[in-house]
């Protein structure tokens, strides 16, 4: 069998009790010293550890004067706080934090990957097992692949709260046609322009020190430089837009390094020149203003497009704008608590693919390919096969199919065999057979297998097998007496509707 690929969902596996996971190579007592339990030492009253006595003996008699102004009087240091503490009054005068910008308004949903799904049905199918349904909806939320994400705008009238845009070379979201416009000239510029450098005259002059960036670490040249301000400025709307200019500014410093002043002045001596392509004629810019002009009046209305609605892979969506990402994260982070919109989605997806659904103890909802329907074996005629077998399911706590099969159709003693010869070299090792099954185990497991895809039986995830139990007599309600108002409608509603049910006028007030 060919193991799966980890986008692939193996329920079999990944929703095995804890127990079952653990490598039974680990030894998990293996820095065990057995003090672990004991009881650790009584700390002081502030709940730390215990302290010693002062280094000088004990401790001395308490400071003169109360440690309170009076009954319930503020301490002492003034402003009703510790010593040296800040007022009530300082406290209002202090700038308060900003609270952080709100997010746009989106309809946002996730929905299984259809592909997932289908593989998910069809392996309950072929198991026949019952899988709790909201297992099964955190299984797919702990990989971005096994689910799609959609955005849709909100619209308030005619307007659209906030308008959405696609990017149809890499299917990706944004909020603008400039941010989209910036994510492709960044991401995909080569696949538009070529970039050469020419040779060309070193800047003329005495440079003993430049300014660089504290952040990305990209050397702007000599304040006094004429095009310093037009780097900086483009180096802020690049990558540091969401920052304040002055904040930036301030992280401009001066570095007096021989080495770092160099490599300035090898940068600046070459000129930078752009070729267009995949456009009817060779075209060359100067500028990478020039470039974003070209691109936005060639390129760009073919590219982005705004949209109503729009699917992603949850994979893709890390190449969407930053926005987007922060909203994706706060709905799967809302459906990993608890996600009942998505297992209302597998419940409409499951149910289009043949699979039922039950409650175990009226709490769990499980998914499998039957739901639990009794078997009265007094009223069935059933073959003694099967009559053994829910008999010993029901006799037996926790019945497994193993135990099952061990008990009612045990495999004959094995004689053991001569060890097979150890391979020469250069061969390799046979690979041992996996036992075949009896005669025996194949018609209990037959037996098994119908009586599972007919709901007779149950067969948990964890190998746990039931008996679908006998459903409740619903009691019979008492017999109304003869005369007796219908239910819900009093004496006074009878005497106002008789009269209109016989076509006579009613009176006001009756």
């Amino acid at each position: 069998m060919s193991q799966p690929s980890e986008t692939e969902l193996d329920v079999e596996s990944l929703l095995l009790p804890a127990w079952a996971k653990q490598s039974t190579d680990t030894n998990r007592y293996a820095n065990f010293r057995g003090d672990e339990g004991d009881r650790p030492e009584r700390g002081d009253r502030r709940g730390g550890p215990s302290r010693g006595p002062r280094p000088g003996g004990d401790r001395g008699p308490r400071r003169d004067g109360p440690r309170r102004d009076g009954p319930g009087g503020p301490r002492a240091g003034g402003g009703g706080g510790r010593p040296g503490g800040r007022s009530d009054r300082d406290r209002r005068d202090a700038p308060r934090s900003e609270p952080p910008p709100r997010l746009p308004d989106f309809d946002v949903n996730l929905m299984p990957e259809d592909k997932g799904v289908e593989g998910l049905a069809r392996q309950i199918k072929l198991t026949g097992r019952a899988y709790p349904i909201f297992d099964i909806a955190h299984l797919i939320l702990k990989k971005p692949d096994r689910f799609t994400i959609n955005f849709r705008v909100v619209k308030q009238g005619d307007q659209v709260a906030q308008p959405l845009f696609l990017c149809n070379l890499d299917d990706t979201l944004w909020l603008s046609e400039a941010e989209a416009m910036g994510h492709l000239l960044n991401r995909h510029f080569a696949t538009f322009y070529q970039t050469e450098k020419i040779a060309g005259e070193a800047p003329k002059g005495t440079y003993t020190f430049v300014a660089q960036c504290g952040l990305s670490g990209i050397v702007l040249g000599p304040p006094n430089y004429h095009d310093y301000q037009a780097k900086l400025h483009k180096l802020h709307t690049e990558r540091f837009a969401r920052m304040p200019f002055e904040a930036f500014k301030a992280r401009v410093k001066i570095v007096r390094d021989e080495a770092v002043v160099k490599q300035w002045l090898d940068n600046a001596s070459f000129k930078t020149e752009y070729t267009a392509l995949n456009v009817p004629e060779a075209l060359k810019f100067a500028t990478r203003e020039e470039v974003e002009a070209h691109f936005k009046t060639t390129h760009l209305p073919n590219l982005v497009k705004s949209v109503e609605a729009h699917t992603l892979l949850g994979v893709n969506i890390g190449n969407s704008a930053p926005v987007l990402r922060q909203i994706f994260r706060l709905v799967v982070e809302d459906q990993v608590r608890f996600p009942l919109k998505l297992v209302n989605t597998l419940c409409t997806q499951f149910s289009r693919l043949g699979l039922q659904f039950f409650k175990v103890n009226k709490t769990i909802t499980h998914v499998s390919v039957a739901r639990p329907a009794f078997l009265d074996m007094e009223a069935t005629p059933v073959s003694g096969s099967i009559r053994r077998l829910i008999e010993f399911i029901n006799a037996t706590p926790k019945c497994t199919r193993r135990k099952a099969i061990e008990a009612l159709a045990p495999a004959p003693a094995v004689v053991p065999a001569e060890p097979a010869p150890a391979p020469a070299a250069g061969e390799a090792a046979a690979t041992p057979s996996l036992p075949v099954p009896t005669p025996e185990q194949s018609a209990l497991n037959a037996d098994l297998h119908w009586l599972i895809h007919q709901g007779h039986v149950i067969e948990f995830a964890n190998g746990i097998i039931e008996t679908a139990k006998r459903p409740q007599a619903r009691p019979t309600p008492p017999p109304k007496p003869e005369g007796a108002p219908q239910p819900g409608r009093s004496p006074r509603a009878e005497r106002r509707y008789l009269p209109v049910f016989l076509g006579l006028p009613t009176l006001p007030g009756v």
